[in-house]
């Protein structure tokens, strides 16, 4: 299996936490701010961000959530690759079970990364009731940082190669 994900074997090989993308796949990219918003004195300071998200959907095995935040001259200031993994209930009268495994956090100048990885995990709450999870977050490693920031240029390359040359 790719990454640090619990994919099933029967789930795709994306559907893992920092594992390569599926070819073809391209992120959407969308203004940060409305085009009101640079108008005024508290949005000229986000005029030109731009968030890519790339969406990719297992059906009821689990879904994956890449998104990059762009500054206005296209510097990366923040990644976050989330994994959600649902498993069947063992019985009828048991919940189904999730696994969310993510990293987030700001990419500095220096190319320092200040972020964390949560796992969480416990019962799909049913109906209106409150989720029971636990959730434990930890500092990312090198290798977990690094392969954030190998998805990051890869959002950046196909989001670049989709866009119409002038």
């Amino acid at each position: 299996m790719n990454g640090a994900g619990r994919s099933s074997p029967n789930s795709p090989p994306w559907l893992a936490l920092l594992a390569p993308l599926p070819a073809g796949a391209t992120p959407r990219a969308s203004p940060v701010a409305s085009p009101a918003l640079p108008a005024t004195p508290d949005g000229a300071a986000i005029a030109g961000w731009v968030s890519l998200v790339l969406e990719l959907s297992a059906g009821s095995a689990g879904l994956r959530i890449v998104q990059v935040l762009l500054d206005a001259k296209g510097r990366p200031l923040s990644a976050s690759d989330h994994v959600l993994f649902r498993s069947e209930p063992a019985g009828p009268r048991e919940p189904v079970q999730i696994r969310q495994e993510s990293i987030g956090g700001r990419l500095e100048p220096d190319n320092d990364f200040r972020g964390t990885f949560w796992l969480v995990t416990g019962p799909e709450p049913v109906d209106e009731g409150e989720p029971e999870w636990e959730m434990t977050p930890r500092e990312p490693t090198v290798a977990e940082v690094n392969g954030l920031k190998e998805l990051v240029a890869e959002l950046v390359r196909r989001q670049a190669e989709s866009q119409p040359r002038v």
